[in-house]
């Protein structure tokens, strides 16, 4: 347990941070005494802003979402500026652009920096909050929200105030805002060796009228067909996300699930010989690729934790020869792709949930700046894996040293 965990009922104490509390979690810990500690010292102190920021995140760790955020905006509203220093002597400082939101509506920059010589000063704005008349001096500026209906006004705001900005500025907003499922469509179109699916926004009433057999696929998807994949607005992490078959299942969907608007697209089956779907999980640094995760399962929709790579050696050494032979071999094959990719996405750094088609295509997913990369798997079944998250976080450390010599006017 770390000294800050060990200190959590000490008034005006450091901030505890997602990283270390969500590596609780991961053990299985139960945070609610945590939890409990952390509310009782909020209380007894009222403009302790770190204390009521770390129950926030203890809340969303429990599952209680709604209530989570609520009370991670108090903890904005009391100081939305807060800092985590490093475990190392400070070599650098970083400013990072941060939104209100659950765990994924923000770069994971705890988790890139956890053990760095970083000190993170984490600023987080709203809508309805001024940008503070002075920021703690820094080398380097990242904004960190990510894209999404909640950001949708936020992230112009942001790229309003840091159009000029007197140091290096990592991932500017209106690259970002670029991230939606249906302008990476548009923005990616025609990128040699990329299959990715068009994907489109509408509602509810065009969905029904498919549905009702009112209209034909083509009609919303030109030249698809069924199957097609549907998820609501602002779904992320696969909730409410199906295959539908026909409009039979279509109509099952709508009955079952709620939501004004969706994106819509077809769906690709993209098993391997042995009718296995495999997952990888790159992030672009600096527009170099670099392996994550590789989960394989038995279903088309596939999340790391419950494709039971825990529970399957077989697949553990799948994925540690994947990370063997990344740069040889999937980062080869795809080279060309991915610089195209990099190009016209325009950041520094971001994550892409992709596979490979039986005829060798790069079939994207989703591409994000706040997909979770971490080196919190047990070394007992995941050895393998923490040289390669030490390289993706060493990566991203000399993305910072390398944008804080450069002199641009940001």
């Amino acid at each position: 347990m770390t000294d800050k965990l060990r200190h959590a009922s000490t008034p005006f104490s450091d901030l505890i941070g997602v990283a270390p509390l969500m590596r609780q979690a991961f053990m299985d810990v139960n945070l609610r005494p945590l939890g409990e500690t952390l509310l009782a010292r909020a209380q007894a102190n009222p403009d302790d802003a770190n204390a009521v920021f770390d129950f926030s995140t203890v809340l969303q760790l429990n599952g209680e979402r709604e209530a989570a955020l609520a009370v991670q905006m108090e903890a904005i509203r009391i100081n939305p500026l807060f800092t985590i220093a490093p475990a190392l002597p400070s070599r650098l400082r970083l400013l990072v652009i941060m939104g209100p939101g659950d765990l994924m509506s923000n770069t994971p920059i705890e988790f890139l920096l956890e053990h760095s010589d970083v000190t993170l000063d984490m600023l987080f704005l709203t809508l309805d909050t001024q940008w503070p008349d002075t920021v703690p001096d820094h080398d380097v500026l990242l904004v960190a929200i990510a894209e999404s209906e909640a950001n949708r006004d936020l992230l112009p705001l942001v790229a309003q105030l840091v159009a000029n900005w007197p140091r290096p500025v990592i991932n500017r907003p209106e690259h970002i805002a670029v991230l939606s499922r249906d302008s990476v469509c548009a923005a990616l179109d025609g990128v040699p060796g990329l299959l990715l699916p068009r994907t489109i926004r509408t509602d509810r009433g065009s969905l029904g009228a498919l549905a009702a057999g009112d209209i034909a696929v083509g009609e919303l998807l030109p030249g698809d067909d069924f199957p097609l994949i549907v998820r609501p607005l602002g779904s992320h992490a696969g909730t409410d996300l199906d295959k539908v078959a026909d409009a039979g299942e279509l109509r099952a969907y709508l009955d079952r699930v709620g939501g004004a608007e969706f994106y819509l697209s077809r769906f690709v089956d993209y098993s391997s010989a042995d009718g296995l779907f495999r997952k990888y999980r790159i992030v672009l640094i600096a527009g170099v690729p670099y392996i994550c995760h590789f989960a394989i399962s038995q279903h088309w929709m596939i999340h790391y934790l419950n494709a039971g790579m825990a529970e399957s050696v077989e697949k553990r050494e799948q994925e540690a020869a994947c990370m063997l032979h990344f740069d040889e071999q999937f980062a080869a094959r795809h080279r060309a792709t991915l610089l195209e990719i990099n190009r016209r996405i325009g950041l520094d750094y971001v994550g892409i949930d992709c596979a490979e088609t039986a005829d060798g295509a790069l079939l994207l997913f989703e591409i994000d700046n706040a997909m979770i990369v971490h080196g919190m798997d047990p070394l007992d079944k995941f050895a393998y894996k923490k040289p390669v998250m030490e390289k993706v976080f060493a990566a991203f450390r000399a993305l910072l040293e390398s944008v804080r010599s450069d002199t641009r006017v940001a």
